[in-house]
């Protein structure tokens, strides 16, 4: 049975890219029923795209998402750095999907501020060419990694990420910028936010931090690169969702009733613009949250 959630927050899923966990973030989608969507931002990685590698996998994500659009979700999709072409469409909304830069909220008389938060990273601001070099070369690192861990549990080593640890002393190595989440913060208590949520630097997190007077808490909803984690919303709290590889398993087709099959089939045969178009005609409702 699907767990009910009021909202979920995704960041970083960077379809299109050979570190993205398409089957697991696929079986996540499948387990859950949400009633808003938030996609903050590098959704598709729209500066490594290829239309040589765009698995089967990462289309059904687009799939699952589109059918939960027709079924009642809002989906709000916040652009990121690598989405930001997706800019110069902003504010636009067809049925249940709309396209911003940022959202803000009001839930239970507190006040949200969501964004990606690629706008604190000057490195990714004023060198935009360095930075796409950078995308490409830690892409392939994660397939180089994903390699390494297979070799390593066929001896029966547990998985280590050595991209992430490659990262972290990379970041720390173009650190000349104040810290991603102290700058969030700050600039979320000067504009009189309780939260402020933000993906972009793949690291989940939750907590409090009180400005002058003002408390603020700042959420981060990770990736689906290296940590695999989601914000979720329900009965009025906050928590951070980890994938868990025990919590799904594998039905074997053979053992699947014959209408359950056909009705997969014909739901991967549907391009997006099929979806889109069922999308458009299921849900012309109102666009208010909640």
């Amino acid at each position: 049975m699907n767990r009910d959630l009021d909202i979920v927050v995704l960041s970083d899923v960077h379809l299109g890219t050979f570190g993205c966990h398409a089957r697991e973030l696929l079986n996540y989608l499948n387990s859950i029923e949400v009633k808003n969507l938030i996609l903050n931002g590098d959704f598709i990685d729209m500066w490594q795209f290829r239309k040589r590698y765009f698995p089967k996998e990462h289309l059904q994500i687009i799939h699952r998402i589109l059918k939960m659009a027709s079924n009642g979700t809002k989906v709000y999709y916040i652009t990121g750095n690598h989405d930001d072409i997706l800019r110069r469409y902003s504010d636009f909304s067809a049925g249940n999907i709309h396209l911003r830069d940022k959202l803000v909220l009001q839930l239970r008389g507190k006040s949200y501020w969501i964004f990606h938060g690629d706008i604190f990273d000057l490195f990714i601001k004023y060198s935009p060419f360095i930075s796409r070099f950078g995308g490409k070369s830690y892409d392939y690192l994660i397939l180089l990694n994903r390699l390494i861990n297979k070799i390593r549990g066929f001896f029966g080593f547990p998985k280590r990420s050595f991209a992430k640890k490659v990262k972290s002393s990379v970041k720390r190595a173009v650190k000349f910028i104040s810290d991603f989440e102290d700058t969030a913060i700050r600039l979320a208590a000067e504009k009189d936010y309780d939260y402020v949520i933000c993906g972009h630097i793949h690291r989940p997190q939750m907590k409090s931090t009180e400005v002058n007077g003002k408390k603020v808490i700042y959420l981060n909803s990770g990736d689906w690169v290296e940590n695999l984690t989601a914000l979720e919303y329900q009965w009025g709290r906050w928590s951070i969702y980890e994938y868990d590889e025990m919590d799904f398993y594998s039905i074997n087709r053979r053992l699947m009733v014959k209408d359950i099959l056909e009705e997969e089939d014909q739901e991967s045969k549907l391009s997006p613009e099929d979806f889109y178009d069922q999308i458009v005609r299921k849900s012309d409702k109102n666009n208010t949250f909640f």
